[in-house]
C-alpha cells in the first residue's frame, strides 16, 4: 500500500509540475516583456514612428524645394523682387497704388465691395 501511494504521488507530482511549467511559460508568452502583448505594443509604436517619419520627410521635401529655388542657377530675380517688395511693403516710383477705405471685411465675398471710395490713385508711394 505504501508503494502504491508512492507511485501515484510521483505520477501526480510530475503532472502537477508539468502543469505549472505550462502555466508559467504560457503566462510569459502572453504577458512577458517579449510576449504577445509587447509585440502588439511595439507594432503600434512602429506604425506611429513610420507616420511621423513620413510627415517629417514631407516637410523636408517642402523645405528642399524652397531651398532649391534660392540656388543661383534657378533663382528667378523677378519673383524675388516681387516677394521682397510685398513682404517689405516697398514699391517703385512707377507702381500705381489704389486705396479703398470702408470696405467691410467680415461679410461674404462680393458684399459691399463697391461701397468704398477710391481715395487716391497715384503713380508713386506716399
Amino acid at each position: 500500500m505504501l508503494q502504491e501511494i508512492r507511485k501515484r504521488g510521483v505520477a501526480v507530482s510530475l503532472q502537477v509540475f508539468a502543469a505549472c511549467m505550462v502555466v508559467y511559460f504560457g503566462f510569459h508568452a502572453v504577458q512577458g516583456e517579449r510576449g504577445f502583448l509587447a509585440y502588439v505594443k511595439l507594432n503600434k509604436e512602429l506604425q506611429q514612428a513610420e507616420l511621423q517619419a513620413d510627415a517629417v520627410s514631407e516637410q523636408r521635401a517642402a523645405i528642399e524645394m524652397k531651398v532649391a529655388g534660392l540656388r543661383p542657377e534657378s533663382l528667378d530675380l523677378d519673383l524675388l523682387d516681387e516677394r521682397a517688395r510685398l513682404l517689405l511693403n516697398y514699391g517703385q516710383p512707377t507702381d500705381g497704388v489704389v486705396r479703398f477705405d470702408g470696405i467691410s471685411r467680415g461679410k461674404h465675398s462680393g458684399d459691399n465691395l463697391g461701397d468704398g471710395d477710391v481715395n487716391s490713385v497715384s503713380s508713386s508711394l506716399n
